[in-house]
């Protein structure tokens, strides 16, 4: 169970790290019965890239933290948070297997170690599910928003898919190292 825990966990953490990194939280969408479609248009924490025919890609990062919009901002300190924080679960549910010795004369030799993990996990998880599930619903709410111009209408990137996938692995090894340690 430790093991599969710290399988999850390094599963989640690098998730948790490719959601932060990725440009495509949102992606342009194409609704106007529009067949050809010569760009797409990705918009994540870092940068916005724009895909010409799928050949050729540009990327540019915001120019100013400055300007940025608050819940951006937002997301942005969550995710980096997030990603600290799973490394540092990570490393610690490391130390918790390795320091584990249950033996006849001590059944309890559970490391305080895993609890450490679980809990710091389990927090990492809820750490990516508000931003990623926040934009999500902005993203969708904007969809569906008669009052938003169609070119503006952007629909959930792979970025988002990830982060959900993640905090599931999150919880689950979060809730094994608990499980574990009770």
């Amino acid at each position: 169970l430790q093991i599969t825990g710290l399988i999850l966990g390094g599963i989640g953490m690098v998730g948790t790290l490719a959601a932060t990194v990725m440009p495509q939280w949102r992606v342009s969408a194409y609704i106007d019965g529009n067949i050809v479609v010569f760009e797409t248009i990705w918009e994540g924490l870092w940068m916005d890239c724009i895909s010409q025919l799928g050949i050729r890609l540009q990327c540019k990062f915001y120019d100013s933290v400055l300007a940025l919009p608050p819940p951006l901002e937002a997301f942005r300190a969550l995710m980096c948070i997030a990603v600290i924080l799973s490394i540092i679960s990570f490393l610690m549910a490391i130390v918790g297997v390795k320091y584990t010795h249950r033996t006849k004369e001590d059944p309890q030799g559970i490391s305080i170690f895993i609890l450490a993990a679980g809990v710091a996990f389990l927090l990492t998880g809820i750490l990516v599910l508000i931003p990623v599930s926040w934009a999500g619903g902005s993203i969708i709410r904007d969809f569906y928003d008669p009052k938003v111009p169609m070119p503006l209408k952007r629909e959930l990137g792979a970025a988002l898919y990830v982060g959900w996938v993640s905090t599931a692995l999150l919880f689950a090894a979060g809730a094994m190292y608990c499980s574990v340690f009770c």
